[in-house]
């Protein structure tokens, strides 16, 4: 999944490709190892970076304190020969402990051409020199290798969404993170911690997607020419990612008192440096996962380029939280951010005559340095208004930076605006959540975000489709969440039995409100649903415990122009057109004898025919179709 709105981490550090120039994640760890995940947005969120939609924190569950050895191992089996395997030791000894896992998972995949293998590797290493101050470290792999079947048009989608249009195309992931934590308690008021992060990680996709001079051709229903011996005739497109880097950030905490009220001051620093290198160029004749450029066999190949993206990012960030009194507290913050990207590299130019014969190859530099020093500010409140409801508001400014690297890297769906920019803007929200007696918690918020210079894709003069800064686009709505517990209304011994409801929604009104382009203002923002709905019952009795939920998620738009369904034949069939509405609903199991837990579910449980993806490049490009109904079967041990 795309995380390029959030600043992603693991136990407090970065683990994206790169926080600024690539901020995709193909890593996240796998659900069975964490204890939580964090989301902090916000004004509190500007100590972790400048993304809009705030921090997403992955926490990785640790020794258990109070045991001196624990295994946990869970092991399941499911539809299209999936097989997931979770193991992981914990220990305690003196002042070190300990906390790793191992997953491997493998399938065959839900549609043909789509099996897939990985393999993840966790280590913690903990030690406390004493009560008030400890060191430690981690290390993740996590590597995959998977094959991609190949985008949809809709028309495809609809007569057969496990069809495979593409049989030549690979994905692989190695991803390689490196921790070094430091902490130390001075007294009961004042705290201090440096991260030392790193990650050394690449990227390789190999695959046909359409031939790269026939732009006229939907790059799916291309053809993939053979010749009369069964050999591929177009080289695969190659492209190779390579991400290296590594930082340090460190934080100080002091409460204290003003004027007999209490105070907490947050002061930080992070230095992050990155050079990734990204090459396109053609790729083998074969179907295997080969991910060897062949430049000297097809030395005109119409897609090459090599560049290097160095990026260094400098901030200083700081919060104060203000009790003005026992039930009312304010937060200010804010960052002060140096950003400087850079691209270094070359490409060629091919030019092809109208028999698709290379008549020219020109090799051209592109190196640019982007420089920019700004600072964020934000301000939250809390208010207790009584014992059982409290009020939240939060007001913050927002940056993403643009990345070089979608511009050199050239897609067969979609062109880039060599001006594109940075995108600028804000986020509000106001919030009240509480308890009603025993039986009803609540959560609600409304948001509003404002983007400036957001950055979508829309058909220029040439009916390219071409991504660059739009406009300004509001997205305002609300989200809330209720929870009944019905077991509250039985009496004390009579709690076997358990049983709770709840109701997830979020409505969302988007819209864009200035733009230079045609046929923007008014339009609906892409990718947002205006209504987000999840809602389900789980109950359970003594040691059997069984839960079933529904989501529905209301059709969005994948252009800002709101275009709709292209019809059959059109080049632009699956690539652009609006994503439908979906409902989709899911059952799970379990039951609990002494230390084993067996579980069972089911997945999509009324075979619905579904997708919430128009890819423009890997691994389509075209509709990507979810799986129809699914099962699974665990059994998991734990020792304590």
């Amino acid at each position: 999944n795309r995380t390029s709105n959030f600043n992603t981490r693991q136990n407090g550090y970065d683990i994206s490709a790169d926080v600024l120039g690539y901020p995709e994640n193909y890593y996240t760890p796998p659900a069975e190892s964490l204890n939580e995940i964090r989301v902090i947005r916000g004004a509190s969120s500007l100590q972790y970076g400048t993304q809009f939609g705030g921090l997403i924190d992955f926490r990785i569950r640790k020794a258990p304190l109070n045991t001196a050895f624990e295994i946990n191992t869970k092991q399941t089996i499911a539809s299209y020969g999936a097989i997931n395997s979770f193991n992981a030791i914990a220990f305690n000894k003196g002042k070190f402990s300990f906390n790793g896992f191992y997953k491997y998972k493998r399938g065959d995949g839900y549609r043909a051409n789509s099996k897939y293998k990985s393999n993840n590797v966790f280590l913690s290493l903990d030690y406390s020199f004493n009560n008030k101050t400890n060191l430690g470290l981690e290390y993740t792999n996590f590597n995959y290798l998977a094959q991609q079947a190949g985008g949809l048009t809709d028309q495809q989608f609809e007569s057969n969404p496990q069809l495979s249009t593409r049989s030549r195309n690979w994905f692989q992931v190695n991803w390689n993170l490196f921790n070094v934590d430091f902490k130390h308690q001075f007294n009961k008021q004042t705290s201090f911690s440096i991260s030392l992060f790193g990650l050394d990680a690449g990227r390789n996709s190999v695959g046909f997607r359409g031939n790269p001079i026939a732009l006229n051709e939907n790059p799916i229903t291309a053809l993939d020419e053979q010749d009369l011996n069964g050999n591929y005739i177009n080289p695969r497109d190659l492209i190779l990612g390579k991400f290296k880097n590594h930082g340090a950030e460190s934080r100080f905490l002091n409460k204290y008192l003003i004027v007999d009220k209490d105070a907490v001051l947050l002061v930080g620093a992070k230095y992050y440096r990155s050079k990734n290198k990204s090459l396109q160029g053609p790729g083998s004749l074969g179907s295997d996962a080969d991910f060897g450029l062949s430049i000297v066999e097809f030395p005109d190949y119409a897609n090459q380029s090599n560049f290097t993206f160095p990026n260094l990012n400098a901030s200083l960030f700081a919060e104060n939280i203000f009790y003005l009194s026992k039930k009312l507290s304010l937060t200010p913050g804010f960052r002060l951010e140096h950003i400087r990207t850079e691209s270094i590299g070359d490409y060629n130019q091919v030019v092809f005559d109208n028999a698709g014969n290379p008549i020219a190859n020109n090799l051209l530099s592109d190196d640019r340095v982007l420089k920019r020093t700004f600072v964020l500010l934000g301000l939250g409140l809390s208010h207790d208004l009584n014992k059982r409801m409290k009020l939240v508001a939060n007001l913050s400014q927002n940056y993403r930076s643009v990345t070089f690297s979608d511009i050199r890297v050239a897609s067969p769906t979609f062109i880039v605006d060599p001006n594109i920019k940075d995108e600028k803007g804000f986020t509000a929200d106001l919030g009240i959540k509480g308890r009603v007696d025993k039986y009803l918690s609540y959560d609600l918020t409304a948001y509003s975000v404002l983007y400036d210079d957001r950055i979508g894709i829309i058909l220029d003069d040439r009916a390219n489709r071409l991504r660059k800064n739009i406009g300004q686009a509001i997205i305002t709505g609300t989200e809330s969440l209720f929870n009944f517990n019905f077991a509250r209304f039985m009496k004390p011994g009579e709690r076997d039995f358990d049983l709770r409801a709840y109701l997830n929604t979020a409505f969302t009104y988007s819209k864009y409100i200035s733009s230079k382009e045609n046929n923007v203002v008014g339009k609906k923002v892409e990718f947002i649903p205006t209504v987000n709905l999840k809602s389900g019952l789980s109950g359970g009795f003594q040691n059997f415990n069984a839960s079933f939920q529904i989501s529905f998620i209301s059709k969005q738009f994948t252009d800002v122009q709101n275009s709709g369904i292209a019809s059959d034949g059109d080049n632009k069939s699956g690539i652009v057109g609006e994503i439908p509405a979906y409902f989709v609903a899911d059952f799970h199991s379990s039951y609990q004898f002494k230390n084993f837990k067996f579980e069972a579910g089911i997945n999509n449980l009324f075979n619905t025919d579904y997708f919430t993806r128009r890819a423009t490049g890997y691994p389509g490009p075209g509709i990507i179709p979810s799986e129809r109904r699914s099962f699974y079967l665990s059994v998991a041990y734990r020792t304590n």
